[in-house]
């Protein structure tokens, strides 16, 4: 089976630009909950610092793809004012492309693959690909949060989330981030070059797209090497 080890990144919208009834819609809970302006304030902050975690208040600036087999990956990223960049890097392409270009790239690819590998995509990476895709007019091409469990998968796209398999399914208590499951297995881990996930919307807003880029293969390449032990050690 021909298998692709996918990933996201992302960022959100600037809250202060946002209309006043979005503005109220995702802070309304804050007064009621919070005590004190201290906590009024840092409940906020959270709110403003998380509008990348869901497609209605954020976007897709990256996603990434690797061949497991053949080795080859390529990552779609936007790059605003500067679309048409093509530059190849050891086993990986990069493009420069507006977000539902990237979006159409990812689903021709993934026409030609049937098992699907993530870290948390079902949790994140996948729907938000999807309902980011509804949102910019694209249809996507494999529906990849179908039948959570492996056994009960369509044949057209099996999604294995090695977040969800490697605690089976939230049994295990501290269910665990890459970083720490790449450590466990002495696996490189994607923050070696001193990115995280945390780090993508400021490096975004500085016009650091390629060095998003780059930390999205390096996430690709970690989750590749966890998958290689899931599927030797794990997987019946």
């Amino acid at each position: 089976m021909a298998t692709l080890i996918f990933d996201i990144e992302t960022v959100g919208e600037d809250f202060d630009s946002l209309d006043e009834t979005t503005q109220e819609s995702l802070t309304r809970w804050i007064s009621r909950e919070s005590k004190d302006e201290e906590e009024y304030r840092a409940a906020l902050a959270d709110v403003k610092d998380g509008l990348g975690f869901s497609p209605l208040t954020g976007e897709i600036v990256a996603v990434g793809i690797l061949d497991l087999e053949r080795e080859k990956g390529a990552v779609y990223y936007q790059s605003p004012g500067s679309e048409g960049i093509v530059e190849e890097e050891g086993a990986f392409k990069y493009e420069s492309m507006t977000e539902r270009a990237l979006l159409e790239k990812f689903w021709d690819v993934a026409r030609s693959y049937d098992t699907f590998v993530s870290f948390n995509g079902r949790a994140f990476d996948a729907p938000f690909l999807m309902v980011r895709s509804a949102i910019r007019g694209v249809r996507p091409s494999k529906n990849l949060v179908a039948n959570r469990y492996l056994n009960l998968q369509p044949r057209d796209a099996k999604h294995v989330d090695l977040l969800e398999q490697l605690s089976f399914y939230g049994a295990v208590r501290r269910k665990g981030s890459l970083h720490l499951w790449t450590r466990a297995f002495d696996i490189e881990s994607p923050k070696a070059g001193g990115v995280s996930g945390d780090d993508v919307a400021t490096l975004f807003r500085e016009g650091r797209h390629a060095d998003i880029a780059r930390y999205n293969a390096g996430d690709l390449r970690a989750t590749g090497e966890l998958y290689r032990k899931y599927a030797e050690y794990l997987s019946f």
